[in-house]
C-alpha cells in the first residue's frame, strides 16, 4: 500500500506548455516584439529545456539559467537580449495566472485526500508555483508543498529529497511514491531517494536505459489502483 504520494506540479497536475504558449504570447505583445511563431515557440522550448536539464544537473544557478534562457532565443531572433531580464520578470508574472488541469487531476487528488498522505515537490519559482497551487485549490487538498526555490536544492538532487522526508517524517520508504512527467527530475529523483515511481507518459514514449520506473501510466486515473496496491 502506498502511504505517501509525492506529486510533481507541472505537466503531471496542471498543465505547463499551455501557460508557457500564453506567457509567452502575452509578453511577447506587452514589449512590442511582433509575432511569436509556433516555430519560435519550439526553439524556446528546446533551449528552456536545456537550461532546466542543467539547472537538475547543478551546472548553472537557476536564477542565471532563466534569463540566459531568454538572452539565447533573443540573440538568435535579432531581439536586443538586454530586455532578457525584464522579460522573464512579466513572463514569470503571467505564467502564474494561466491555469489549466491535466485531465481530471484536481478530483483525483481529492479524492485520495485522507487516504494516503499527499505533498507537491517542484522545481518551479516560488513565486509562480505559489500563486498556481492558489488559483488551482490544490493548496486546500495537498499536505503540503516542496518548492526548490525554498528548499535550496532542485530535484533530482538527494538533498532536495532528504529535507522533504527529515520534515514529513517518512517511517518507511517503501510505502511512499513520486509521480511525475519528468524522468531527468522526478524518476531520477525518485531512484536517487530510494522510493518507488510512476512515470505519468500519456504520449507512451520508450523508457531509456538509465531510470527505474516501476509504474509507467498514460492516464492519471491509473494512479488509484498503484494506491490501493490492485495495479495490474
Amino acid at each position: 500500500m502506498i502511504k505517501t504520494i509525492l506529486w510533481d506540479f507541472d505537466n503531471t497536475l496542471l498543465n505547463f506548455d499551455v501557460a508557457e504558449k500564453a506567457s509567452i504570447l502575452s509578453t511577447f505583445e506587452k514589449f512590442n516584439l511582433g509575432i511569436c511563431t509556433n516555430q519560435m515557440l519550439k526553439r524556446y522550448e528546446k533551449i528552456n529545456k536545456e537550461y532546466w536539464h542543467m539547472i537538475e544537473d547543478k551546472k548553472i544557478n537557476k536564477q542565471t539559467a532563466l534569463v540566459k534562457r531568454y538572452e539565447d532565443f533573443f540573440i538568435e531572433y535579432g531581439i536586443d537580449k538586454k530586455i532578457a531580464k525584464d522579460f522573464n520578470d512579466e513572463y514569470t508574472k503571467v505564467l502564474g495566472n494561466t491555469i489549466e488541469y491535466v485531465e481530471n487531476s484536481f478530483e483525483l487528488v481529492a479524492s485520495l485526500k485522507g487516504k494516503c498522505k499527499q505533498y507537491i515537490v517542484s522545481n518551479g519559482a516560488k513565486n509562480v508555483q505559489t500563486l498556481r497551487m492558489q488559483k488551482s485549490g490544490f493548496d486546500k487538498i495537498v499536505d503540503d508543498c516542496f518548492i526548490s526555490d525554498i528548499i535550496g536544492f532542485e530535484k533530482p538532487s538527494i538533498e532536495f529529497f532528504n529535507i522533504v522526508f527529515d520534515k514529513i517524517k517518512i517511517p518507511d520508504k517503501s510505502e511512499v511514491i513520486i509521480i511525475g512527467d519528468s524522468l531527468t527530475s522526478d524518476i531520477k529523483g525518485g531512484n536517487n531517494a530510494g522510493i518507488k515511481t510512476c512515470w505519468y507518459n500519456p504520449k507512451k514514449k520508450g523508457i531509456p536505459s538509465g531510470y527505474l520506473v516501476d509504474y509507467n501510466v498514460q492516464n492519471l486515473n491509473d494512479i488509484i489502483p498503484i494506491v490501493n496496491g490492485t495495479f495490474k
